[in-house]
């Protein structure tokens, strides 16, 4: 039971790697905080992970109210011990692959802001809380795109991820003395609720060119970034700070 004890504030957490995540952490012993801003989405998640799980509806992107539930989670608990960055993606505007001549200022801004402000602010409120306790761990999601390592992705995309690989290693030099651990990820293509049904619509070629174009010839799982995490997250990885770990099925380019 590697999180037995533990508190685990997890965002995105309502479906996708977030909930993989969090799946895994409670099963293990933690109480496993939910941050999402689907209501719905939330609640069933929530149910289905049981006596170890609550639920916090939020916005990341609201410092207000990112800053209430870090409070109210100290308020309950007295710690956390783990911060899972989950919030991130390129679909949130209308064509996530578009050359860097076809995106728009208005584009540009959305993806940057979704995928590193999240981050930043549950950071930004969850540090002194670590600091205090002289312990922590937190995962950030990067992904290939921010390695230059994705064709699929459009420029906005990789920028912001590499942004948070950036941010991860920066962060380790500060929060180490500390004794604070952070790392991140960066998944591949990763079959969430999400992204499934844009990779339904390839073609039959296309899938096939992704799977072979991957050593361990399958495409990602929701579950497979989630292990990762929970390593990193865990006492197992106490040494460990500073990294991303490309969770790629063996993939390079």
């Amino acid at each position: 039971m590697r999180f037995n004890g533990k508190v685990a504030l997890i965002t995105a957490a309502a479906n996708g790697i977030g909930r993989a995540t969090a799946e895994i952490m409670a099963r293990e012993g933690a109480v496993v905080v939910c941050v999402d801003n689907h209501p719905e989405r939330l609640d069933t998640a929530i149910a289905a992970l049981g006596a170890n799980a609550e639920g916090r509806l939020c916005d990341a992107l609201d410092p207000g109210q990112v800053d209430a539930v870090v409070a109210d989670v100290v308020k309950k608990f007295s710690r956390i011990d783990v911060l899972v960055n989950a919030v991130g993606g390129s679909t949130i505007i209308a064509k996530p692959s578009a050359l860097v001549e076809e995106h728009s200022l208005d584009d540009w801004q959305r993806v940057i802001k979704f995928n590193l402000d999240g981050t930043f602010l549950f950071t930004h409120a969850v540090v002194p809380v670590m600091k205090r306790q002289k312990a922590g761990k937190i995962v950030n999601l990067a992904s290939i795109a921010g390695r230059g390592m994705s064709v699929a992705s459009g420029a906005a995309y990789a920028a912001a991820k590499g942004g948070i690989i950036a941010l991860t290693r920066k962060l380790s030099f500060e929060l180490g003395p500390f004794g604070i651990n952070i790392n991140a990820i960066a998944p591949s293509l990763t079959l969430t609720e999400r992204i499934r049904p844009h990779w339904n619509q390839r073609s039959p070629e296309a899938q096939t060119a992704q799977v072979e174009a991957t050593p361990l010839r399958r495409v990602a799982e929701a579950s497979d970034q989630a292990k990762v995490i929970c390593f990193l997250a865990s006492g197992d990885a106490d040494f460990v700070t500073g990294l991303t770990i490309d969770v790629t099925g063996g993939q390079s380019g």
